[in-house]
């Protein structure tokens, strides 16, 4: 597939100083040639027709928004005349509010809001005309997922004991579906696989939901954007009062609008088609909720006659960051070409780096935020970010050891999670036979125990009655008492210390393995969670080391954090998803190794692969002044029995003056 290329009725930024405003009169409150910078200029002074604004990362996407809101203001349109749509409520306000802050409150009556909100206001204006009451209701996640299991419930007797999905994967299927526009054996097949044979079970379940809504005057959050859809493309009078109405319309980060998005857009923009779309192709990193990444491609196309202004000054990062993403992108296989430049610069470039095994890449990462720290970069200006939230687990142990406050976002921190927990308490009992929070938590777990046995079982323990060690009293236990002998014999094992801690972590994991299986629908993502437990764990010799490592506590808490850190500071370790629009000074972006990121499984598509490339775009332009690159070596995965060794692909090509690579040694071959 060949790049796509900006030909027609592209802005050249050379071109831009001769353009001619169209209303060369108006005397303006707002300095625009001031406070903008030329390419900003031209797309704020767009006036007809449609327009696609290709901001990059940094380049100050949100302040041409607000500035054409205020120039459309002042050419005389009507607020009331204008729509801004965006993706969350928050950006919405802090734009109107900008706005009207600039031109003394003019910009009030602009209408402003996600999707969702917008959709919200027009079907309840317009509900009778889709045969809803105008006092119907909106589920909200949880309502949905309550709903959906009122219906499952009544499939799954009819099944019997198969397996069938839990409420909250139901709500994702159907979300997926809907937003995708795509036939639920399709989001099953690439999915939800485990589940493709029960495709007309759910294809039931899902058309006795929708049955279910209507008779009960209720909407869920995903029918606000098909009913919307079914007002603009059904019913004529309906849809020429709303365009009549919201004569120009700008959307915000048009890259992660779906395909019901993106046709609402289509319905809403009339014979005028003032539609502005701002994005980032190079920033589509949300295909998993449903995003098209082809909308921002496809726009010019959707549009006859649409102007594209490329925005790439940033102001964010030093050039050389900038040299280093742009050589990123440089080998995609398709989206829009962009070279971001910056007036700012440093002699430091980006940082490569090969590590020996995660602990060494995990030890460097703390080392460097230390000596950041004591030349005067906060904690708060550095961040740790990662493809999967399993990534970071090592790094979470160092952090800790060194008492450096953190904070995780996008998942959780690996010793809170329920199944790493599980695992946990296997070993706590081995280490201490009367940890009773931990009996309680593996008892539930097993077939046939319920609270009352557990309870009973644990008041023996407690009471020296029952014993794991020992086989008196287990066989009077009537309920599930094959499982407790296979959990007393597995709790003897990895108490021995005839075995090494690698047999002790495989044969733990083999006896939770179909638990695990049988508890979350979502268990190929927790497994890999446990595949990462188990290579920290192997490095521990005594399980009671390793317990009290895990036990540590939130470092932010401890009073040694304290005493060398402020207390509102800490280090952030998020995964590239959650950093999104974020920024800091120092970034370090772990397990940038082939296999790992992209995971083997993008390779079975180009689509999926590019997002990857994006991801990696993403994460490298969140950083101002440091980029440190890391990828361990002589990785041992797992899940498909191969050693990984190689940084990841889209570091091929990088060329020697862009970033500098490394290998680091451990102390021990220094000497």
């Amino acid at each position: 597939m060949k790049k796509l290329l900006l030909k027609k009725s592209l802005h050249k930024e050379n071109d831009i100083a001769d353009s001619t405003i169209i209303h060369k009169d108006t005397v303006y409150s707002v300095r625009y040639h001031e406070e903008l910078n030329p390419a900003q200029y031209a797309a704020v002074f767009h006036n007809e027709g449609p327009a696609l604004v290709l901001a990059g990362a940094g380049t100050g996407k949100t302040r041409i928004l607000v500035y054409r809101l205020t120039r459309l203001v002042e050419d005389g349109v009507p607020p009331q005349n204008i729509l801004l749509l965006t993706f969350t409520r928050k950006s919405a306000n802090e734009m109107l509010s900008r706005a009207s802050m600039m031109l003394n409150g003019k910009c009030e009556q602009v209408s402003g809001g996600t999707f969702h909100s917008f959709a919200h206001q027009i079907i309840r204006k317009f509900a009778q005309e889709i045969g809803f009451e105008s006092n119907f209701s909106v589920l909200d996640q949880s309502d949905m997922e309550d709903a959906l299991n009122i219906i499952r419930t009544q499939i799954t007797k009819e099944i019997g004991k198969k397996r069938f999905p839990q409420k909250h994967t139901l709500a994702s299927m159907y979300s997926l579906s809907v937003n995708k526009c795509l036939p639920i054996q399709e989001i099953l097949r690439s999915s939800y696989p485990q589940f493709i044979d029960e495709t007309d079970k759910i294809q039931e379940l899902f058309r006795a939901y929708i049955a279910y809504k209507r008779k009960q005057n209720m909407l869920d959050y995903d029918d606000l954007l098909v009913y919307l859809l079914t007002l603009l493309e059904t019913n004529q009078t309906v849809r020429n009062q709303l365009q009549a109405q919201y004569r120009y319309i700008m959307i915000d980060e048009y890259q992660d609008t779906n395909s019901l998005q993106h046709r609402i857009v289509l319905a809403l923009s009339g014979t005028q088609k003032n539609i502005m779309a701002v994005g980032d192709d190079a920033q589509s990193i949300y295909s998993f909720r449903g995003a098209n990444f082809k909308n921002i491609l496809d726009f010019p196309a959707s549009f006859e006659h649409c102007d594209v202004y490329p925005i790439e000054q940033n102001y964010r990062s030093v050039q050389s960051i900038l040299d280093f993403s742009n050589s990123i992108l440089e080998h995609a296989t398709f989206g829009y070409k962009k070279n971001l430049f910056s007036t700012l610069d440093n002699q430091e470039h980006p940082y490569i780096i090969a590590t020996s095994d995660e602990r060494q890449q995990s030890e460097f990462i703390v080392q460097q935020i230390l000596e950041y720290r004591e030349s005067g970069i906060s904690l708060n200006q550095m961040a740790a970010l990662i493809r999967s939230g399993y990534m970071s687990f090592d790094l979470e142990i160092e952090l800790t050891k060194a008492n450096i406050p953190f904070k995780k976002f996008g998942g959780f921190k690996f010793i809170e999670t329920a199944h790493i927990k599980d695992i946990l308490s296997f070993f706590r009992i081995a280490n201490n036979p009367k940890d009773v929070l931990a009996w309680h938590r593996i008892l539930l777990l097993l077939e046939g125990i319920g609270p009352g046995t557990a309870n009973m079982i644990i008041e023996d323990i407690s009471e020296n009655r029952l014993d794991f060690r020992y086989d008196n009293g287990w066989n009077t236990i009537s309920r599930g008492k094959d499982e407790l002998s296979r959990l007393c014999h597995l709790l003897r094992k990895i108490q021995s210390d005839d075995i090494k801690m690698s047999e002790k972590m495989y044969l733990c994991n083999e006896f939770y393995r179909p638990i695990l299986k049988k508890k979350y629908d979502d268990y190929p993502k927790r497994w890999k969670d446990i595949d990462t437990f188990t290579t920290i764990a192997e490095q521990y010799n005594s399980i009671a080391i390793l317990l009290s490592e895990m036990a540590l506590g939130a470092p932010i808490q401890s009073a040694e954090a304290h005493a060398e850190f402020h207390e509102d500071e800490f280090f952030t370790i998020s995964t590239i998803h959650s950093a999104k629009g974020l920024e800091w000074n120092t970034v370090f972006l772990l397990w940038a190794l082939e296999g790992k990121f992209p995971p083997n499984k993008s390779l079975q598509s180009i689509d999926q692969l590019e997002e990857e490339r994006r991801l990696m775009y993403v994460a490298i332009t969140r950083a101002k002044e440091h980029v440190f690159v890391l990828y361990p070596v002589n990785i041992f995965d797992r899940e498909t029995g191969m050693v990984l060794g190689a940084p990841t692909r889209f570091l091929d090509g990088i060329e020697h003056h862009i970033a500098e690579r490394y290998v680091l040694k451990s102390g021990e071959e220094d000497q």
